[in-house]
């Protein structure tokens, strides 16, 4: 007889690979839904739950921005943070073709390639943060230092409102 084998994503492959502890959530969904609904489907405050963003500068690099899902990413900031002169969101349609992950499942942890990362600051005061699992249905909560550990990334000041 087979055994309920945990669904493993490929996100939480890395995480174990780096021997970082890390609480998965499991929720129903068959399709994108906004973060704010995932948060209060799982009983999460917002400012626990991050979302994953992904930008280009006009050079043409792809920059990843950790922030939490209730905040704006503020362009200006995330671009002088990545030491470029501006950086845009790509489009939804290329978030698979460049990340390999899909909308609602986005995770900094195991892209298709490295990218420069950059998790925002509030995050250094939560035991832990909670982000995508890699997969629409997953989240993962870690402690932040083990977020950067997995996807070598850094901390910035990125959101809209916070003064510099």
């Amino acid at each position: 007889m087979a055994k309920n084998k945990e669904i493993k994503t490929n996100a939480m492959r890395i995480l174990d690979s780096f021997k970082i502890s890390y609480d998965s959530y499991f929720y129903e969904c068959d399709e994108f839904i906004d973060a704010l609904k995932i948060a209060d489907q799982l009983g999460l405050p917002y400012e626990k739950v991050y979302k994953t963003l992904v930008a280009r500068s006009a050079s043409k690099n792809i920059y990843v921005f950790v922030i939490p899902i209730a905040e704006e990413l503020d362009l200006k900031k995330a671009a002088k943070v990545v030491g470029e002169k501006s950086v845009e969101m790509i489009h939804v349609k290329e978030i698979n073709s460049i990340t390999g992950y899909i909308r609602g499942g986005c995770t900094a942890i195991g892209m298709k390639k490295k990218y420069v990362t950059r998790v925002d600051e509030s995050a250094k005061n939560m035991l832990t943060i909670v982000v995508s699992g890699g997969k629409i249905g997953v989240q993962l909560e870690m402690k932040p230092e083990d977020l950067l550990k997995a996807c070598d990334g850094e901390f910035a000041d990125l959101i809209v409102g916070r003064a510099e």
